[in-house]
Order: C-alpha cells, then structure tokens, then sequence
C-alpha cells in the first residue's frame, strides 16, 4: 500500500465492529482520507471479500477510483462484514491484522 497506513485500516476495523456507536467517528476518519486512502481502503476490502486476488490490488485500486460513485464511508458502512473482509484482504496481503489491531491499545 502506497498512500494507506496498516494502522488506519486496523482503526476502520475496530470502528467497523462498533457501528452501533462508533460510526460517525469511523465516518470522519474515512473522510479524512485522501482519495487515494480511499481506493486502498476499498481494495484492500474487495480482496478480503475475494472479488480481487492480492497480486490484483493495484487493479482493484485503479478500479476503486474510477468506479466511485458513492461517499466512500458511505458505500464501505453500507457493506455488510466489513471488518471480515478487511481483515481478510490485510492478511490476503500478507499483513497480521491482529498485530495491527493490538498496536492500537
């Protein structure tokens, strides 16, 4: 990932988990972002989900960016396990997000 933190997008997982109350919290962080944040953000998503293969991620980032339509914290809240697939698509990547997640707390 070129523009994207690992510990922002274990930020955005943790948040995920805690819709409930965390959401407008997780929207601002998401809307911080640079639009390129944005498509890592999401790419990292699709792999998790299996829509990409890892070795695609620069496709899918590509496709991130020409295909937003939506506000990206509102298309990336409104799919459903968001955390799964993120979490997926980190260790898809080869990154532990647990490791991540822990160097929160």
């Amino acid at each position: 990932m070129e523009n994207l933190s690992t510990a922002k997008i274990a930020q955005v997982i943790l948040m995920s988990r805690e819709l409930g109350r965390a959401e407008g919290e997780l929207r601002g962080l998401i809307d911080q972002m640079t639009e390129d944040e944005q498509a890592e953000l999401v790419a990292v998503m699709w792999i998790g989900r299996g829509s990409f293969e890892p070795e695609e991620y620069a496709e899918a980032v590509q496709t991130a960016l020409s295909e937003a339509t939506t506000p990206c914290a509102d298309y990336l809240i409104g799919t459903p396990h968001l955390s799964e697939n993120l979490e997926n698509g980190l260790e898809a990547l080869g990154i532990s997000s647990s490791d991540e997640e822990n160097a929160l707390f």
